[in-house]
């Protein structure tokens, strides 16, 4: 039997591609995307692994995009209604954003998001949520903007997409509400 995978159309990364920006894959992101629009990356087997990688990215990549995928809030405690195991690695995740604070530089942007919901604390172990969370911070960015529940996820990226100086098809952008 041959597997075959299918590319994704037209998408945000290729338009980075077409404009020169490197985008660095952290975690099943390579994957996910079949490769597509990715410069680099590097493979996690647990979400501490992820945010040390995502920290080395920082150091390699001068100018770009680093996409991370965090795993295991996904396939270790939301499929597996593991309440305890997520609020334990959101725990982690909050140790660890000073690291990342302090890595950025001027212009950096830091989005953090989810790709769907799923709720431990639901009866089922399927995507559970309609909306994600949305915080975006960096050293030049307006400290307290409601951003509102958008449209759509294409919000998140459209806005990446005007960081770049490109556009994609969906999506309204946000950053004019962020950066002055």
């Amino acid at each position: 039997m041959t597997t075959r995978f299918l590319r994704p159309p037209g998408m945000l990364l290729d338009r980075l591609d077409t404009q020169g920006v490197e985008t660095y894959g952290v975690g099943k992101i390579f994957d996910v995307i079949v490769g597509r629009g990715i410069s680099e990356h590097e493979k996690t087997v647990s979400n501490a692994d992820g945010m040390a990688k995502t920290l080395a990215a920082m150091d390699a990549l001068d100018r770009g995009l680093i996409f991370v995928n965090l795993v295991d809030f996904d396939m270790l405690y939301g499929h597996r209604n593991d309440v305890e195991g997520c609020a334990k690695a959101l725990e982690e995740v909050d140790a660890w954003l000073p690291s990342l604070d302090a890595k950025l530089e001027d212009g950096d942007l830091v989005i953090l998001t989810a790709d769907h919901g799923c709720d431990p604390t639901t009866a089922s172990t399927d995507h559970s949520r309609e909306y994600v969370p949305l915080l975006v911070y960096g050293k030049g960015v307006r400290r307290g903007v409601n951003l509102g529940v958008r449209d759509t996820l294409s919000d998140i990226g459209q806005t990446v997409a005007q960081n770049f100086g490109t556009s994609i098809q969906n999506g309204s952008s946000f950053l004019k509400e962020l950066v002055p």
